[in-house]
Parts: C-alpha cells; structure tokens; sequence
C-alpha cells in the first residue's frame, strides 16, 4: 500500500495524480454550467481518485468543497470511502466537518453518526453539524440528548435547538433554551431572537414576546430588517394588529417580506380592505410582489366577495405555483362556488401542478357540499393515484363528503380502514350517521369513541343531539346535554340550539322557552331563529316572541317574516298575514329562492317551484302529472293545507303539485327509466309534509330508493318509508 506522500505519474499525460485531480477540479470550477455538468465533472475527478492512489491533503479538501458546493451526497461517500481505504487522517477536523455538513444537510443521520463517532479529533463545529443533522429530521428529543453531551458549545449549538424546538411545535422548550443560553454566558444573535419570536406566535404569547421585543431594542438589532419583521410578524399573530402596523410604518428597509407578513396579518384578522391597501401601496413604493403577496392578496378578494377580482388576478398570473392554485380553489369553495372549485382542480392537474393535502381536501369538501356522488368517486381516485388515501385530514374528509352524499357505507369502509384518527374523523362519521337517519350507529360511535380515548369535543356533542333529535328521544338528548358539563365543558350555543329543536318538536315549546332564559350565553339568532321554526299553530305567542327578537337582530333576513306570516296563515288570520308582508316589504327584506337539483348523466339540473325554463319541461310536466294519480290511488292525498295562500282549491292542488324536488324526480325518471340505482335529489331549504309523503309513495311505484338532502338532513326513502321516521 502507497504512503500518502507517495506520487505516481499518469502514463497517458505524463501527470502525477495531484496534477490530474486538480485539473479536474479547476474544470470543474470554471467549465460547469449547469448541475448536471458539475456533478458530472465531479463524478469524473472522484472516479480518477478511486482509481489511483491516496490523493493530497489539499486534493481531498478541494474534492470535498465541491462536493459540499454541489450538494452531491453520493461522490461525497464514495470520497469518504477513500480516503478510509487508503487510511488517510487529515491533521486537523476541517475535511470531516465539512463531510458532516453535507450528510446533515441531506438528512443522511445514519452516515453523520457514524463519521461522527469515528472522527478522532472533533471540535465544537463537528457537534454543532451533528446538531444540525437530528434538527433536519426534527427529531427533539435526541437533539436534546446530544446537545447535553457537547463538551463544549457556542451560540449556533443553542440556535439550532432554539430553531428545531420552534419549528416543531416545542414552542415553551424553545423559550427555556433562550434563557439558559444567557445563563450559560453566551449572547443571543438575530437566529436567536427570531426563531424565539416565531415560538412566541405559536403560543399566542403575546407577553413574552414583547419582553424578546425589549431585548432585541437593548440588544440594538432595531435597525436589523430581518428581526424586525419577526416583531412585525409575532404581534400580528398574537392579535396586536395595531402595534404590528405601528412597527411595520417606522421600518425603514422594508423588503417583500415585510409587506407580506402585514399584508397576511391583515388576512388573518379579517380585514381585507386594509390589505389590499397595503397592495397598492407596496407597488407604488417600487417593491415587485412574489407569489406570496400574490397568494395573500387573493385570499383578501375572496375574503370581500370580490371573486372576480381574484380571478383576473390569478389569469394574469404568468407562473403558478401550489399555493396560489390552492388559494384560488379554497376561496371558490368557501364563496359558493364549489363548481368553479372543481374546475379549476381540473386545469391545475393538466398544468401538472402536484397539488398538498389541503388542496384535496378543499376539493373534497366542494364535492361534499355539491351531494355530487360522480365528482366524489372521480375526486376519491385522484386521491388514491396521487398517494394521500393515508393522509389523516383528507381521509377525514372523504368519510365526511361520502356522509353527505348519502353513502355512509363508503364512509365507513374509509373510515375503518384509516390507521390513525382525530377527533375530527370521528365527528365526521357521527355527525354523518346522524345526518343520514342513523341514529343507532351514531350513538354506538359516540360509545367507542370514549372507549378508545378519544375525549369528545363540541361538534362531538352536536352530532349525539342531532341523532337524539331525528329520533325525538327526549330524555337520552338530555342526558348526553347534561354530560356536557361533567365532562368539563361549558354547552355553546349550537348545543342549547339542539336541544331547542329537541324540546320543541317533541311538543314541550315551553320547557324550550325555559331553557333559553336560563342559558349562561345571551340567545343569539341562531337561538331565536331555532325556537321560531318549532313552533306550531298553538305556539303563536312563543312565535310572535322569538319573530321579534329576529326582527330586531336582522331585519333585512326574510326566514323569519316568512315563518311567522305562514304560522298566522295556518291560523286563517289573513290579517295579520298582511301585516306581516308589508312589514316585510317595509324593510326590503329580500326571499331567496327555494330550488332543488338533481345529477343526472354528471351534470347538474336545477329546478325552483312550477319551473317552465328547462329545455324538457314538457315531459317532466308530463311525466309528474302522469305519476300523481298513479300515487293517489296507492293513498296518496295532497295537502293543499301546506299552500299558505288564501286561493282556491284548485290553485292549491296546483302550487303543491309541482314543488321544485317533484320536478327534480321526474327529471330523473325521464332520463334514468327502468334502473336500480338511487335519484339524488338536494333541496336547499327544508323539505315540506306534502312533498315528503309524496316521495314515500314515489318510492313505492318506482321500486328505487330515492335519497334527499335537505337544510336539515338526509332523506332515504324506500319501500313507502323515509329513515327520518317522520322526524324533521
């Protein structure tokens, strides 16, 4: 074996190796001119190594800098191999902490580790690139472990665990760290505060992150942008919106990423106009936007309603990345516009952009929200082939949107087969059982829940009572509301609001009176608009009580002015009927539409009550009226007392007899004749008597389950009976 000082010479060019390697080297500088030249020249200069002899100490750093410079951990092990091979000890730690470095950076801890313990001479940088390589993988607790054995540190050893205790959620570790660095001596730099600042957001600690801020003026790095955008951007997250925008006006070198950490803290507040403000601001000072402007400035548009702002500003976008696709997708979705959503999720796979787990899970929830089966299962696919079927949020998401699409069986299949759950996924199955007339199973979840330690939440305790209240069970309703509190919960509005609708239709409107005047909250509209809508004909001073609190909390909403006009209507007080319409007229209260649609062939029908505007609206008049005697001679009998309207009997039978989800089914049946599978029908308000024991008797002649989504909840009708049981 050749000493290291040994030389031969290369008989093709008459060079010794020190000369042949440097040349590569020198090539490798100055020649490559892209990355895949430079590792391949690299490539080349380690392969004649390897071929060779031991090289020169200064030969391996060279090799060893480039390799670093090239982010190349695989010439980097092989040039380790060697110089092992051929027993090559440099003098002092440099070759081997820069070896470190680059395994760290690669996330390569096995091959750190190992270096690292056979390293002979080590100093503070080599602890400090071990250091680095467990905070890369975010792995605390054995950080914490190596951190306690260095011998000896500096002020990047206690960055490095400021930073991977920030970045992983350790945020109150983080803290401590900063205080036991200034005990052990050692001054906190501009990483420390940051990263410190940034553990004081995650904690919403508003308190000590202006004690870091008092530090960081004492410390003088006032003038430093880099820190003063950490105060900016940690008193905007903690809620002090004003004293971020205090700070942002007097920093005298904004960059891009100050206005983008205001222009997001006014995002997170809510305050869209103020936002775009800074926009035009930030242009006009001669700071070019990035995408992530762009991204936040989008979210403002949506946040306002103004969604074709939003979307001329994405058209124009020349690059797209993720997020702003993501954005763009999550503000359709949370706007109405569900449709747009899925469509725009469509030309974002054609431009392949891979989308994250939040963009699924946005377009999940848009199928959700749509009852729109095909675009479900199309969506659940795309889910499978890109790889997320084992991400927790959007397999939450998939059992709540097939929940919603009526299909609980699929959502349970996914539900079962998920390794790990939240609280989220089992709300999302309870509340869909519960939704879907499930009652039984809901209740049975609820129980495993507990007994897998789950602790449940609010929306836990909303899905129990709304299966409590589909099945009027009274008493079981009132003590799942009781445990709400012996489980150390305060009931928020949503579950006094059930237990409203609970009381009231199991005729005890008083008892729900009752139970509002003793609330520890203050009856909202929620509250009100709740007692309102049980109220029967018998009920019209609680009526008139709960109208006038709705009137005073929201006089332009027509629900109420409507509710309470058709209570009096049932009453045949005409009278007041009026009364209540010119009220309503007085103050420009506008009605919304109540429409229902179908899904057939994968496009979307839309139908509104005695509807003359579809392309087939002959033979769906056809079809219904040639339906309504054949379901009159099975006992089926209109109520035309539902017709709230002093008319005739025969305009009566009219208006009923063509309801927009009537309609709805004889679409269906036109187009989708003579086969098994179920119509899907969603109404957007609250499905009236008549039309209910309409589609009972429909599902009789039909011999096909007809399934409706209400405001309320699901319908499955089948055989003459409805999984309501007749509890809406």
């Amino acid at each position: 074996m050749r000493r290291q000082d040994d030389v031969l010479s290369d008989p093709c060019t008459g060079k010794n190796d020190t000369a042949v390697i440097s040349d590569f080297c020198s090539a490798y500088s100055l020649n490559a001119k892209s990355e895949m030249k430079i590792k391949k020249k690299l490539r080349q200069a380690i392969d004649l190594l390897c071929s060779r002899g031991p090289a020169s100490f200064d030969d391996y750093t060279r090799l060893v800098l480039h390799c670093a410079q090239a982010n190349d951990f695989i010439q980097a092990k092989r040039l380790q191999s060697h110089m092992e091979l051929n027993l090559f000890q440099p003098n002092d730690s440099f070759i081997h902490n820069q070896l470190l470095h680059l395994y760290a950076k690669c996330g390569k801890l096995l091959y750190a580790q190992n270096l690292f313990d056979n390293m002979t001479k080590r100093d503070v940088y080599s602890w400090n690139a071990l250091l680095s390589a467990y905070a890369k993988l975010g792995m605390v607790e054995d950080l914490h472990v190596v951190f306690d054995q260095m011998p000896y540190r500096d002020s990047v050893s206690y960055n490095t665990l400021i930073a991977c205790f920030a970045s992983n959620r350790h945020s109150g570790e983080a803290l401590k760290v900063l205080v036991r660095m200034q005990e052990d001596g050692f001054q906190p730099t501009q990483y420390s505060y940051v990263n410190t600042l940034q553990a004081c957001s995650q904690l919403l600690d508003l308190r000590h992150g202006k004690q870091i801020h008092g530090r960081i003026v004492v410390a003088d790095f006032g003038k430093n942008t880099f820190v003063w955008n950490a105060v900016t951007d940690m008193y905007a997250k903690c809620g002090d919106i004003d004293r971020a925008r205090w700070l942002f006006d007097r920093m005298i070198n904004k960059n891009v990423v100050s206005w983008n950490l205001m222009i997001s803290g006014y995002v997170r507040v809510g305050n869209p106009d103020e936002c775009i403000h800074l926009f035009n601001e930030m242009q006009l000072s001669g700071l070019k936007p990035d995408i992530v402007t762009v991204s936040n400035i989008l979210n403002a548009y949506f946040q306002c309603g103004c969604i074709d702002d939003a979307r001329n500003m994405f058209s124009k976008l020349l690059k797209k990345d993720e997020i702003c696709w993501t954005t763009m997708i999550v503000g359709y979705a949370q706007n109405g516009k569900e449709e747009d959503a899925l469509m725009l999720f469509s030309d974002m796979l054609r431009g392949n952009v891979r989308p994250d787990c939040y963009t699924i899970s946005s377009v999940v929830s848009s199928c959700a929200k749509l009852a729109s089966l095909f675009h479900s299962q199309v969506v659940h696919g795309k889910v499978i082939v890109m790889g997320f079927d084992n991400n927790m949020p959007v397999s939450s998401a998939l059992v709540d949107m097939y929940c919603k699409c009526g299909v609980t069986l699929d959502a349970w299949v996914i539900f079962e087969a998920m390794p790990i759950r939240n609280v989220i996924t089992w709300n999302a199955m309870v509340l869909g059982y519960a939704q879907n007339g499930q009652v039984l199973e809901a209740l049975a979840l609820y129980e495993k829940m507990q007994l897998e330690n789950f602790k449940p939440d609010n929306i836990t305790f909303v899905g129990v009572l709304s299966a409590c209240i589909n099945a009027e069970m009274v008493n079981e309703g009132q003590k799942y509301f009781d445990s709400i509190s012996e489980q150390g919960m305060i009931p928020t509005l949503d579950h006094y609001a059930c237990m409203v609708t609970l009381l009231g239709r199991s005729g005890n409107v008083d008892k729900a009176v009752d139970l509002i005047k003793g609330m520890p909250h203050e009856a909202d509209y929620l509250i009100w608009s709740t007692l309102l809508s049980v109220c029967a004909k018998c009920d019209l001073k609680t009526a008139e009580l709960a109208a006038s609190h709705l009137f005073e909390l929201d006089p332009h909403n027509a629900g109420p002015y409507i509710m309470l006009s058709n209570l009096y209507a049932a009453c045949g007080r005409w009278k007041d009927v009026a009364v209540v319409r010119s009220l309503m007229k007085e103050k420009n209260a506008k009605k919304f539409a109540a429409y229902s649609w179908v899904e057939v062939e994968n496009e979307v029908h839309r139908f509104v009550s005695e509807d003359h505007f579809h392309p087939e609206v002959d033979r769906i008049y056809g079809e219904l009226n040639r339906l309504i005697p054949i379901l009159q001679q099975l006992g089926y009998n209109p109520d035309t007392s539902a017709v709230l309207h002093n008319v005739g009997d025969d305009e009566k039978f009219r208006s009923i007899s063509y309801h927009s989800e009537k309609l709805a089914l004889a679409f269906a049946l036109i187009r989708k004749p003579d086969r098994v599978a179920p119509i899907r029908i969603i109404k957007n308000i609250r499905v009236c008597d008549d039309c209910h024991v309409f589609m009972k008797f429909a599902s009789i002649t039909i011999a096909r389950p007809i399934i409706m989504r209400d405001s309320n909840r699901f319908h499955h009708f089948f055989g003459g009976n409805c999984s309501c049981k007749d509890h809406w």
